[in-house]
């Protein structure tokens, strides 16, 4: 079984940075997608960013458009999600999702993982 080990997250006041990391236990896909997800209470688990490690492709929602950066580091397999100009909106657990090659339409829709981490808090407040 696949585990993905997540990494970051924490307390940060409005307008800070934050990194999130996250590692495949192994590698199951040869050509694989990663992506990250969050929620809060009472809501819908919803898209944030995602990429395709062959070419890197990469996709974001609108909310994190300009201020979030995804990237992966081959050697390692762990992608991270570089967050910046944090708002109070931002504050969600956070999940990190694996799975294999994903077109850029399929990116945001859970259904296209089949790996996921346990999630990790993101809390932004003064």
């Amino acid at each position: 079984q696949v585990q993905l080990l997540e990494s970051g997250g924490g307390l940060v006041q409005p307008g800070g940075s934050l990194r999130l990391s996250c590692a495949p236990s192994e590698r199951t896909f040869s050509t694989y997608t990663m992506g990250w997800f969050r929620q809060v209470p009472g809501k819908e688990r919803e898209f944030v960013a995602a990429i395709r490690w062959r070419g890197g492709a990469t996709y974001y929602a609108d909310s994190v458009k300009g201020r979030f950066t995804i990237s992966t580091d081959g050697a390692k397999k762990t992608a991270t999600l570089q967050m910046s100009s944090l708002n109070t909106e931002d504050t969600a657990v956070y999940y990190c999702a694996y799975g294999p090659y994903l077109i850029i339409s399929q990116m945001p829709s859970q259904s296209g993982y089949r790996y996921w981490g346990q999630g990790t808090q993101v809390t932004v407040s003064s």
